[in-house]
């Protein structure tokens, strides 16, 4: 068996807020929270765990795969909520999503200002 993603922390200044803000726009499982940790549960086992760093943090990129259906409804989230979401990770695109990778995708950024790519095809999918 190769190795699987299991966790990872993601340095937040609201860890609440950004819990919920993931869970919804994921549609996410709640987990249970222990210590600084607010957690949330994708599918596959995979943990989500937000905590408030004692240090600034830079940006990072967290790009999530989604049905068709699911990045439907997370692009009318994300209309309907007015976020500002780009086309392109440069942001020059602003207020659409691109057709790359025989797909679709968006690019926008969570509470704590952190870049997330929500895409429906995967960009290895179809390679040899």
């Amino acid at each position: 068996m190769t190795a699987r993603f299991n966790h990872t922390i993601i340095a937040s200044l609201d860890s609440q807020r950004m819990a919920e803000f993931y869970t919804s726009l994921l549609e996410a499982k709640p987990a249970p929270h222990w210590g600084p940790f607010r957690n949330i549960s994708l599918d596959g086992g995979v943990l989500l765990q937000f905590a408030t760093p004692p240090i600034d943090f830079p940006p990072q990129h967290y790009a999530f795969l989604l049905s068709e259906s699911h990045f439907d409804r997370a692009y009318q989230k994300i209309c309907t909520e007015g976020i500002e979401h780009w086309a392109d990770p440069r942001r020059q695109c602003p207020g659409s999503i691109n057709h790359e990778h025989g797909g679709r995708g968006v690019y926008l950024l969570d509470p704590s200002g952190h870049y997330l790519e929500l895409l429906t095809k995967g960009y290895l999918e179809g390679q040899p």
